[in-house]
């Protein structure tokens, strides 16, 4: 693949918005969910054996903090065009899927994979309909009869344990 010279890439500003906007995202989901494991609750020093229930995801979510600031250091983003509508529509999914986990989490997930199977184009009811019930329903059974993880009570979540 032939080299590109300096003036064959897109003009960078160092102030694009979009050049910015991903890394900053990361970085604030990475704090916002940081600050949520604040919220778990300590084992007693007699029953610790190595680490504390919050200390591991706290060492990822410093991890991924550090590795997009080296991204944004090292490798920055080049914009090549402006975001699409495509993707802004995504990003407000995201942000429902977000929303809609305060009613139930399989609830917005199953909302989340139609809604998004239908804006990325597909049309096919059937198969719309297969997705907001295989997808979430086979998460649901995975982690709660085969891991043994029971998921926060919501709508759907009350049914099933009661």
């Amino acid at each position: 693949m032939p080299q590109q010279s300096k003036q064959d890439l897109p003009k960078q500003d160092g102030r694009s918005f979009e050049r910015w906007f991903i890394p900053v995202l990361i970085i604030a989901f990475c704090m916002v969910a940081f600050w949520l494991t604040t919220t778990f609750k300590t084992m007693p020093p007699i029953l610790k054996r190595g680490i504390q229930p919050s200390d591991f995801p706290q060492l990822l979510l410093g991890l991924l903090i550090l590795l997009t600031l080296f991204m944004v250091w090292k490798d920055p983003i080049r914009i090549k065009e402006r975001m699409q509508g495509s993707t802004w529509g995504t990003i407000a999914l995201f942000a429902v899927f977000a929303a809609t986990t305060a009613i139930d989490f399989f609830l917005a997930l199953a909302i989340f994979a139609v809604a998004m199977a239908a804006y990325w184009g597909e049309r096919r009811l059937s198969l719309l309909a297969l997705v907001g019930l295989v997808v979430p329903g086979a998460i649901f059974f995975i982690f709660d009869q085969v891991f043994e993880i029971r998921f926060p009570r919501g709508l759907l979540t009350n049914l099933w344990y009661g």
